[in-house]
């Protein structure tokens, strides 16, 4: 199964798409979608959604693990988040893709096996259960990575998803 991990943002978007397949995982691409502030946002939200429709074309996942969006204190940051989002969820459910949605705890659990991790804990697993010589940057980079291995462990089985409280965005195509 090809999965694509997407961590929203609207400065930087980490992308990540793997194959996973028996139990492995196999890094196929990854990146960040970067936008300028003082770019006004809308040019900005357009710019995410036309890279990720690129990276949802050439790949052509089969599922995307996109993080829950959660309420920081920084209430005007979230809204950007969310408006960013936005575009990311359409342009996969324009590509017919699956959206699967992770906490940053689920992730956490799935990744290190302790929902209490650290950041760069969940980034030394990511780079290990990859095999790469280094963690992927930036940081959002290797967290979508890690949100793709999350679905990858939470779609091998019932039970896994299940203790994981997955929860799949709707779909009629």
């Amino acid at each position: 199964m090809r999965i694509l991990g997407i961590d929203p943002g609207y400065a930087i978007v980490g992308w990540g798409v793997l194959r996973a397949e028996g139990g492995r995982f196999v890094p196929l691409a990854s990146g960040a979608i970067e936008t300028r502030a003082g770019v006004p946002f809308d040019a900005r939200l357009e710019q995410i959604y036309t890279q990720i429709g690129e990276v949802l074309t050439r790949w052509k996942p089969q599922a995307a693990a996109v993080e829950k969006l959660y309420f920081s204190k920084n209430k005007t940051t979230a809204i950007g988040v969310a408006h960013a989002r936005g575009v990311l969820l359409l342009a996969c459910r324009q590509a017919k893709c699956p959206i699967y949605e992770y906490t940053p705890m689920q992730v956490k659990q799935a990744v290190t096996g302790y929902g209490g991790a650290k950041k760069p804990q969940v980034m030394e697993m990511t780079r290990r259960l990859l095999h790469l010589k280094e963690v992927p940057r930036p940081d959002d980079t290797a967290d979508a990575l890690a949100l793709a291995i999350t679905h990858a462990q939470a779609s091998a089985s019932v039970l896994r998803r299940e203790a994981l409280g997955v929860y799949r965005l709707p779909t009629r195509f």
